[in-house]
């Protein structure tokens, strides 16, 4: 509990920093991480040289650097983005349009499917979307446990509806489109014992199956979403961009390589602000090496 205190305190405090010097700080924070934080900086190359493979190591380098600086503004933001308003939130997002673009692709009498990465910042996707729009979700509860309660009230506070990633989780999130609502998926964590492999950046990769399933048994349309960080700490813009029809096939590959061909179109948006530290590679087609030992 004295951990969970000292945490809220701490993104209490950091909350209250306006945004451009949250990123002040954040940028030369994450570039001390990247010279001193071996492993991860490891596992961005191997990610980077896998997805990459036309840029010189140089550039790749440089990429590695720029995510780790995007590293140290997301986690300096985390306080603002938890604790802020509404009106400090509205604030934050430039485009503010983009909430009625949303309802534009939001056919009457369905539900909607929002596909968002790990790209820019996808706490502030959901935070600023359910002012409008509540979010049915997933969540995996964290391994220290004592800090679930935390990360739920931060993520539900402005009304998402989260359950955890369960069976029961699983079957709330279809009765929400079924009924018409927004559900919220994060398509590029790698499943353990399900899902298939295709192309992701031109590797096979294992990938979710849950999205094309819940779109192909609801007829929901499906939008890739993320929040791109401005330069400066000039704020975030909201990205809407239609998933392929592809998604929606009976077959399970079909439909995969059509969500991570999503996913990639966004990374490329802002490929600083993926996260390149999370080991997307473990797996490989009838077993080999771990690509990152």
């Amino acid at each position: 509990m004295k951990r969970v205190s000292l945490l809220r305190a701490i993104l209490r405090a950091l909350s209250v920093l306006p945004l451009p010097v949250a990123h002040a700080i954040g940028a030369p924070a994450g570039q001390i991480a990247y010279l001193c934080a071996g492993r991860l900086r490891r596992i961005a190359m191997v990610n980077l040289r896998l997805c990459f493979p036309e840029l010189p190591e140089t550039e790749r380098r440089r990429l590695a650097a720029a995510t780790f600086r995007e590293l140290g503004k997301q986690l300096m933001e985390t306080g603002i983005i938890w604790h802020a308003g509404p009106r400090r939130l509205r604030r934050l997002v430039k485009n503010p349009e983009s909430l009625d673009a949303l309802a534009g692709h939001w056919p009457a009498g369905r539900g909607l499917l929002l596909a968002g990465p790990h790209l820019g910042n996808w706490e502030l996707v959901s935070l600023y979307i359910n002012q409008r729009f509540p979010i049915h979700g997933l969540y995996r509860p964290p391994r220290a446990r004592d800090l679930e309660p935390l990360l739920v009230a931060a993520r539900q506070r402005t009304g998402a509806v989260l359950m955890p990633a369960t069976a029961r989780g699983i079957r709330t999130l279809y009765k929400a489109l079924r009924a018409g609502s927004l559900v919220g998926i994060l398509p590029d964590q790698e499943p353990k014992n399900s899902g298939v492999f295709a192309p992701f950046f031109g590797v096979r990769t294992r990938t979710m199956t849950l999205l094309g399933q819940m779109a192909s048994k609801t007829g929901a349309p499906v939008l890739f979403t993320f929040m791109q960080r401005l330069p400066w700490g000039r704020g975030f813009h909201l990205h809407l961009i239609p998933g392929s029809d592809d998604i929606h096939s009976s077959d399970p590959e079909v439909s995969a390589r059509a969500v991570n061909a999503g996913v990639e179109q966004c990374v490329r948006i802002a490929p600083a602000q993926y996260q390149w530290t999370y080991k997307r590679f473990r797996q490989q087609p009838g077993g080999g090496p771990n690509r990152y030992k």
